[in-house]
C-alpha cells in the first residue's frame, strides 16, 4: 500500500526519484498516466492491469465510459525505475499536471500521485476544510 506525501524534485531530464518507501512496491515497472485534478497516477503494473480490465467492463456505448478510457489510457506511459530508482515522466504528461521543479508524491492507498507543489498546496487547501465535514455517504460504513 502506498502512503505518505513526500516532495522530491524534478531533474532537467524530466526524470523524478521515487520515495523510499513506494521502491519495493513499484519496482517491477509502473503506468504514469493522466490523473484527476491534473495530477498523474502511478501504478505499479500489475495494479495498472486490474484497473485496466474494470474498465474493459464498462460498456462501449456509454460515452463517458469512452472519455473516460480514453483519457486515461492514451496518456499511459510504461516505465522502468533505473538503478538509482528514477522514472521519466514524458512531456506530455507533464505539461497536463502543470510539473515544475518542485513535486509533491502522494501515496493514495492503490497508486501514487504526482503533484506540482503549487497546485497541491491549492488543492489541499481548499479541499481540507471539507473533508471534516464529509459525510457518512462518501464512503458508506467508514466511521
Amino acid at each position: 500500500m502506498l502512503l505518505g506525501t513526500y516532495t522530491p524534485k524534478l531533474d532537467d531530464k524530466g526524470r523524478v526519484i521515487l520515495p523510499a518507501k513506494f521502491r519495493e512496491e513499484l519496482a517491477g515497472g509502473i503506468v504514469v498516466t493522466r490523473g484527476q485534478e491534473n495530477c498523474l497516477y502511478v501504478f505499479s503494473t500489475a495494479e495498472f492491469e486490474q484497473v485496466h480490465e474494470r474498465i474493459r467492463q464498462a460498456p462501449l456505448s456509454n460515452k463517458q465510459a469512452r472519455d473516460f478510457m480514453r483519457m486515461f489510457l492514451s496518456g499511459a506511459s510504461s516505465e522502468l525505475p533505473d538503478t538509482q530508482n528514477r522514472i521519466t515522466l514524458p512531456v506530455p504528461l507533464r505539461t497536463y499536471a502543470g510539473l515544475d521543479r518542485d513535486l509533491v508524491v502522494i501515496g493514495a492507498g492503490s497508486h501514487a500521485e504526482i503533484w506540482d507543489a503549487e497546485a497541491w498546496n491549492t488543492y489541499l487547501a481548499a479541499t481540507e476544510s471539507g473533508y471534516s465535514e464529509m459525510e457518512e455517504e462518501v464512503i458508506p460504513g467508514l466511521f
